[in-house]
């Protein structure tokens, strides 16, 4: 019988009283961004605010506990925009939204850097008994979100960027489960041959990872023969956006098949209308009958990053989820 984990690909809103406090600490130009060497005084409030979404995720009932990425100034690109090899530039659109984040130009070699990423999951696992998930940008989305100044290479980039994304699993803390947020692969489809090295380069990061692992694909759906090369690669399961395109993800798993887990993308991380947990339920049912295809867990999530919304509604989306996972226990 199917497992339905309730869950989020993180980068969560802040806090209402941690946005005032923070603006006035941290200043609004470029370089009072987050760059890892804050003040006691800032680092105490992120702290603050990180028990606050963990404990809210706790209350709700999810079944997987994300540090909630409350640092990330530069969505995907942080962990890039914080690394010493990199200079941070001008603002430039994420993807096709109306959000912005700083270019990272890597101007030199993407050696191992202290763990940033790390360093805060560390945090969130004092304060997490079980069912803590790590989330990370995927090596080719994070490689195409950034400039390359310093390996003149395509692919020999993106090994890089594989290979630092894989020293900062090495010194994750224990985790249950990582997403690795991978919109790229839909909104900037790799081309022939690429896509070949987008998999191996997921592949490379996943097969670190003492955790079970899910690439998490949204806004819409890979190309058939990039999801092809993607079904190679070691990960537990592949995630769709059945918010933004369910009948293209389904039609890729019916021609292609899929892992044994899933994830699915059946709550709005963009829109501020609830679902109700009978809604994200019929979703879910409706893949499996689709596929037809009984699956060993179901990761149900919302498709898109959840800082887009105000924290109410982020927070009536936790609830929605954590008791959609409930109603599947009900009936079993």
């Amino acid at each position: 019988m199917t497992q339905v984990v309730a869950t989020t690909p993180g980068l969560f809103p802040l806090p209402d009283w941690a946005k005032d406090e923070l603006s006035d600490l941290k200043g609004h130009q470029k370089t009072d961004l987050i760059s890892g060497d804050e003040s006691g005084a800032i680092v105490d409030a992120y702290d603050e605010a990180r028990a606050e979404v963990v404990a809210r995720q706790q209350d709700a009932g999810l079944d997987r506990i994300v540090e909630g990425q409350l640092r990330w100034d530069d969505m995907l690109a942080h962990p890039l925009a914080v690394h010493d090899s990199v200079e941070t530039k001008g603002i430039v659109r994420y993807y096709d939204n109306n959000n912005f984040y700083r270019e990272p130009v890597v101007q030199d070699d993407l050696s191992a850097d202290g763990g940033d990423v790390a360093a805060d999951l560390g945090a969130a696992a004092d304060l997490v008994d079980e069912g803590l998930q790590a989330v990370l940008p995927g090596p080719y989305s994070l490689a195409d979100l950034a400039t390359d100044e310093y390996y003149g290479d395509e692919a020999e980039f993106l090994d890089a960027v594989a290979d630092f994304l894989v020293e900062e699993v090495n010194s994750f803390p224990e985790v249950e489960t990582l997403f690795l947020l991978e919109p790229s692969l839909v909104e900037n489809a790799p081309a022939d041959g690429e896509d070949e090295r987008a998999a191996a380069a997921i592949d490379a990061v996943a097969s670190a990872a003492d955790a079970e692992v899910v690439t998490h694909t949204y806004w819409g759906a890979i190309e058939e023969k990039t999801y092809a090369h993607l079904m190679d690669a070691d990960v537990d399961a592949i995630g769709f956006d059945l918010v933004a395109d369910h009948d293209q993800n389904v039609y890729n798993v019916q021609e292609y098949g899929t892992k044994d887990d899933v994830a699915l993308g059946v709550v709005d991380g963009q829109n501020t209308l609830v679902e109700s947990p009978e809604t994200i339920r019929d979703r879910i049912d409706w893949f499996e009958q689709q596929t037809n295809t009984a699956y060993d867990t179901v990761y149900a999530t919302a498709n898109t990053e959840l800082f887009y919304l105000p924290v109410n509604k982020f927070e009536d989306k936790l609830d929605a989820l954590a008791n959609a996972a409930d109603l599947e226990a009900a009936e079993a």
